[in-house]
């Protein structure tokens, strides 16, 4: 705001010089500038009213110093987090435009300098000059969004003319409102000094020859073994022989398929040998960032990641082949993480059932099929009879339980090629594979008659259950997989309906009845709420997991919605309908609205540094129009946006991923809080969180209503707390239920706790004050 109290004094000899004209209009434009300049949060521009083409200049001046003034922390704290990460990162990164304008730490050891000392340079600057024109022309290629190589290698110099070899990978992205290349780079060994240690050439060593070579590799924390053109090791350093499991002598002179035996993954069948290719003379060979399996002779594995490149000679012309050089990395902590990702990424943790992004995914392989005429398939949407009932009367634990029941009688019902899923809630769904109309109907009806007749009981309950089930036959007419869902979606709808364990084949004209009867009234509910503001919000409190009074929510603000007799809707089907409708935008805007005038009038009291949360619909987030929307609720209000924390879900980042990194980084900016809600309910998003400035990351609640039972959801939430850590986030766990699940998620280290076992959604009272 340096810039505004400028301003101000300029006023003081635009006074002189109009003398005594129309000293009102100076007088307040000095206190709109006044005012704006003591402003935490300024104004977006400031309204005058005057016929003096001198005072409206200097007006749109100062409008032009707010604009920029609002912008600035928006760009800043992006640039904040990502300073931070690359940071803290072991790779090189790089922000390359025209030049560099950020090098991390790592870039700046390689090369000997201080980081500051290549900002401004280009990285061709720091090349061999037979690398020159060949690196400027990829980076070039790369930030005009032109074809350009994924990844290369590149050698640079440094301080005192040692040479560094990287391979960089650069990615075209979007930093403070203008395009730059993400450059990320790992080191990997250069050939001289490997040739230096097997063939007495130095090479770039100008000190210690061999001797300095051999201790260079001996440092390396990586494997790192030579073989001569006969494929016998020659040559293995302290790290190789730790991950081989042999001494160093053990290890000369044989072969590496006579100490290891390299497997893949997946399928357990032998790899060929890279060495074989490295030394026919093509350039490094990888078993590659995919990690293959490394069976040692004593029994153990390990994954790992391994290239093999050939070694020359340079005392010719002719650039003989001596050997080769083989890396070996070891990554059996990564992929083990990896692998539980991907397993979560597919399935739904409550029951193990594939879930909603993977079904679609084979529905999708099953659309594709059937319109090439590859046989005819079945898709199946199952909705639970008396589901609420059960979770209402006898609580959340029931309900779960009851899901791991269903699930496991469902899958008894099909065959191992069809795929069962768990759509979300009590929604499930089937892919028939193979089968044809008459098949799939009798399969419906015998599982509609098992969940009739099957009881649920629940300590001294005894509960009916049911299932209605809508069918639509994948064929070479079929719709999209969003078509085809909502078409089983609309004959489940029919069928429940008809009442409880009903069964029905996807018809067009009997979704048009049925909704006409029943969907509309929600339309109606809805649009009767909007109109009359009878929405309710309800606040659910967020505590510290360890009693600390650090910042962070403080509770979640929740929205209700009663009917005409005064009794609460349910909240899922609240939504659902707001979104089936687009009106969830809408609903969001009520909330934000309403929250942020009684937040700004002090009708919600909340402690020193804490925040409450506000959570946002992917549909919202889509809205390009929501964001100016919220800042104008802060103008017009007074809220503070240090005291408000947006939740937005994982899915609905992973959706709308250019929208949110716009609404994220300005109200970040201002201030607000952010917190990726539902975490771990949609990984194929992983990527998301490296590039949005989060502060918070919310466990998804199927995880943490097990977790002192489940060691599959243990697992996933150490995992998730080991990322946030790495990323410098706060873990909240969202519905936790009970004491051992209390006891649980402290003794894991989450900071913050929210559910039944800390406290129950209440009335917001926004009279007070």
């Amino acid at each position: 705001m340096t810039l505004l109290f400028a301003f101000a004094a300029l006023v003081l000899l635009v006074l002189w010089l109009f003398q005594r004209r129309d000293m009102k209009a100076l007088g307040r434009l000095t206190k709109l500038i006044q005012a704006a300049g003591s402003s935490s949060r300024p104004p977006e521009r400031i309204d005058l009213d005057s016929d003096h083409p001198e005072l409206s200049a200097l007006a749109a001046s100062v409008n032009q110093l707010l604009g920029k003034a609002r912008r600035a922390p928006a760009t800043s704290g992006a640039a904040a987090l990502f300073a931070q990460v690359g940071d803290r990162v072991h790779e090189v990164v790089l922000l390359h435009r025209d030049s560099i304008v950020y090098a991390n730490p790592q870039f700046a050891q390689l090369l000997g300098v201080d980081r500051m000392d290549v900002v401004g340079r280009r990285l061709a600057d720091l090349v061999p000059p037979e690398q020159v024109e060949l690196v400027a022309g990829h980076l070039q290629h790369a930030l005009a969004g032109e074809e350009a190589p994924a990844r290369f290698e590149v050698d640079l110099i440094g301080m005192q003319g040692q040479l560094s070899r990287l391979e960089i990978s650069p990615s075209l992205i979007e930093h403070e409102g203008s395009k730059a290349l993400l450059i990320t780079g790992v080191e990997v060994i250069p050939t001289q000094t490997v040739s230096a240690l097997s063939t007495g050439n130095t090479g770039i060593f100008e000190l210690g020859g061999r001797s300095r070579a051999r201790l260079a590799l001996e440092s390396l924390g990586e494997a790192l073994i030579t073989v001569d053109t006969a494929g016998r090791i020659d040559y293995a350093n302290a790290a190789a022989s730790a991950m081989l499991g042999a001494g160093i002598d053990t290890l000369l002179n044989k072969t590496l398929d006579q100490v290891i035996t390299l497997v893949d993954e997946t399928d357990r069948k032998l790899l060929k040998d890279p060495i074989d290719l490295a030394l026919r003379g093509t350039s490094t060979v990888g078993l590659g960032r995919r990690a293959f399996v490394l069976s040692r002779r004593a029994g153990s594995e390990r994954s790992i990641e391994l290239t093999a490149s050939p070694l020359r000679s340079r005392d010719n012309a002719a650039e003989e082949i001596t050997g080769a050089v083989v890396l070996l990395h070891d990554v059996t902590e990564l992929r083990g993480i990896t692998r539980q990702m991907s397993y979560q990424a597919t399935h739904d943790a409550l029951t193990g059932l594939v879930n909603r992004r993977e079904f679609e995914r084979r529905l999708a392989e099953s659309l594709d099929a059937a319109r090439r005429g590859d046989g005819v398939h079945m898709l199946c949407f199952l909705d639970l009879d008396h589901f609420k009932a059960v979770n209402d009367s006898s609580g959340h634990q029931a309900g779960d339980s009851l899901l791991r029941e269903v699930a496991k009688v469902m899958r008894q019902a099909v065959r191992d090629s069809d795929t069962v899923a768990r759509l979300g809630g009590d929604e499930f769904g089937l892919l028939l594979m193979g089968c044809p109309l008459q098949k799939g109907r009798q399969i419906a009806d015998d599982l509609a008659r098992t969940m009739s007749e099957h009881r649920f009981v629940w300590k001294d309950r005894i509960h009916t259950i049911g299932t209605s089930i809508g069918l639509v036959e994948l064929a070479r007419d079929s719709g999209s997989v969003e078509e085809t869902l909502a078409a089983a979606d609309s004959a489940c709808y029919v069928a429940k309906k008809q009442g409880p364990g009903k069964v029905t084949v996807y018809s067009a004209r009997d979704e048009m009845a049925a909704r006409q009867s029943g969907d509309i009234q929600w339309l109606r509910t809805l649009q009767v709420a909007l109109r009359d503001n009878r929405f309710r919000l309800f606040w659910q409190p967020i505590v510290s997991a360890f009693g600390e009074n650090g910042g962070g929510p403080a509770m979640e603000v929740l929205v209700r919605l009663a009917d005409e007799q005064g009794q609460e809707l349910s909240a899922g089907e609240l939504v659902r309908a707001a979104e089936r409708y687009r009106l969830m935008g809408l609903v969001d805007r009520w909330v934000v609205q309403t929250t942020f005038t009684a937040l700004g009038r002090g009708a919600i009291s909340l402690p020193a540094h804490r925040t409450l949360a506000l959570n946002i619909s992917g549909q919202t987030l889509a809205d390009v129009q929501f964001l100016e929307f919220v800042v104008e609720c802060f103008d017009r209000s007074g809220a503070d946006p240090a005291q408000v924390c947006f939740e937005i879900s994982e899915s609905a980042v992973a959706a709308n991923l250019e929208a949110a990194r716009r609404f994220v980084g300005v109200l970040h900016g201002m201030g607000c809080q952010f917190a990726l809600d539902d975490f771990g309910s949609d990984l194929g998003s992983f990527s998301s969180l490296k590039n949005l400035p989060m502060d918070f990351l919310k466990i998804d609640g199927s995880f943490m209503r097990n977790l002192a039972r489940d060691s599959v959801s243990q697992a996933m939430v150490t995992a998730t707390i080991k990322l946030a850590r790495s990323l410098n986030f706060k873990v909240i766990a969202e519905q936790v239920e009970d004491a051992a699940g209390l006891d649980a998620a402290r003794s894991m280290g989450v900071d913050y706790v929210q559910g039944y076992a800390v406290g129950r959604p209440k009335p917001l009272n926004l009279a007070a004050a």
